[in-house]
């Protein structure tokens, strides 16, 4: 079997594996790529557009040509593949089975389900199902962060299958896995190679209202495949295919412990969080130290990367015992940086929204900082506070939302949370 089944790349690229049936288009038609679907308005001194968009893929230009392969090979089907021994709750195991016939019908499928609820394991069995049958499966993410903490706890479930894992820090070419869990990028890399998509977070930026990220879903996924959606928070569009039934539907409201959301404490502020001066608020320290003294580890989130050394620096200095140190998404020591603050060995942890989702940290006490900040959205909202209350020893816990002024945004959280715990 070729390394390359369900790939597509430009024509002139050098590529040594290709044994199967292939097929060849425009790599752009009409002045639109046909890797990404986005309209290209670059141009090259010789007067070609090229795309600027899935440029990182390497560079498409007019007059290139797409080489996809075609073949319609399927893998072996593999004997008992779940090694997974847990159990389901009641609700957990009727979405489960849902999520099997769904694959079996061939049906896209959206899965509502509150933060905590345990979704990653309500998918095992239509993995196993897909397995089994000799299927291909990816489960794609928009997050880097949310597929290294899904790689691990399936590659726990299923000891016996390879899992190719890929995403923009992992160094290597894709190979011909059965079963892929990557980024939602990786994904334009892909043409009709999989049966069965998963797309967890779908809400999540930078695929929520990527038309480019759709696109490469819906490309990736076999004619005669289907599509699974994963969220707290979904759309109005995902909501209205249930509602008329174009897609099935599953909604979980309680967490796998049958524990609430906790609700987040709201907190006004008049002045400033962090003074020009670089003094961070006295209320925000107050509480902060309640959090030290709780022996708990504390997650803050600040809108800006300009912003947290500032943070960083003031807070270090008044708690000197604790070690306290920030991250964002080019951090070039972000993973380290989240895998020791998972082991207890930062006290406080300084991020911006690329912790708001797929990351489970025990104990975890939440502060918002600028909650009224546009760059937090309803969805992401939701998804901070449920960082909050995850562990069955520990199901509950502070979410504080401080803001200058209450926003629609802010609102909106807070009822949907609210409606979940109903």
């Amino acid at each position: 079997m070729t390394e390359l089944k369900g790939r597509q790349w430009i024509s002139d690229q050098n590529n040594h594996n290709i044994n199967g049936e292939t097929t060849k288009v425009p790599a752009m038609i009409n002045g639109i790529c046909q890797r990404c679907n986005t309209k290209a308005v670059s141009k090259l001194p010789d007067g070609r557009r090229y795309c600027r968009e899935c440029i990182g893929l390497g560079r498409i230009t007019e007059g290139d040509e797409l080489e996809r392969n075609v073949e319609n090979v399927n893998y072996p089907k593999v004997l008992m593949p779940l090694s997974w021994s847990g159990t389901l709750t009641e609700q957990q195991e009727l979405i489960s089975k849902e999520l099997v016939n769904s694959f079996k019908d061939r049906r896209n499928h959206l899965i509502h389900a509150v933060t905590g609820a345990g979704k990653t394991e309500m998918l095992f069995k239509v993995v196993e199902e897909v397995l089994k049958g000799g299927f291909r499966i990816a489960i794609a993410t928009p997050r880097i962060d949310v597929v290294d903490e899904l790689f691990p706890r399936f590659q726990a479930a299923f000891e016996k299958v390879e899992i190719g894992k890929y995403h923009g820090r992992e160094h290597h070419e894709i190979s011909d896995e059965q079963f892929v869990i990557c980024t939602t990028h990786q994904l334009l890399k892909f043409y009709h190679a999989f049966d069965l998509i998963v797309i967890d977070e779908v809400d999540s930026f930078p695929f929520y209202e990527n038309k480019m990220l759709h696109f490469a879903a819906e490309n990736a996924v076999k004619e005669a495949g289907c599509t699974f959606f994963l969220t707290a928070t979904p759309d109005s569009k995902l909501l209205r295919q249930a509602k008329n039934k174009t897609i099935n539907y599953s909604l979980l409201k309680r967490r796998f412990h049958q524990g609430l959301l906790p609700v987040p404490k709201e907190k006004y502020f008049f002045k400033s969080f962090i003074s020009n001066k670089g003094k961070v608020h006295p209320v925000l320290i107050k509480q902060i130290k309640q959090i030290l003294d709780m022996k708990k580890p504390l997650l803050i989130f600040v809108p800006r990367i300009k912003e947290l050394p500032a943070y960083e620096e003031y807070i270090s200095s008044i708690f000197k015992a604790s070690k306290i140190i920030s991250v964002y998404a080019g951090d070039k020591d972000r993973q380290a940086k989240v895998a020791s603050f998972r082991k207890r060995e930062i006290d406080i942890l300084l991020t911006t929204t690329i912790l708001e989702r797929g990351v489970t940290f025990k104990h975890v006490q939440v502060i918002v900082l600028a909650a009224d900040d546009p760059i937090y959205n309803t969805p992401s909202l939701v998804q901070i506070a449920g960082r909050v209350g995850r562990s069955a020893d520990d199901r509950d816990g502070l979410v504080l939302f401080c803001y200058h002024k209450y926003t629609k945004s802010i609102r909106e959280a807070m009822r949907q949370i609210r409606m979940m715990n109903r």
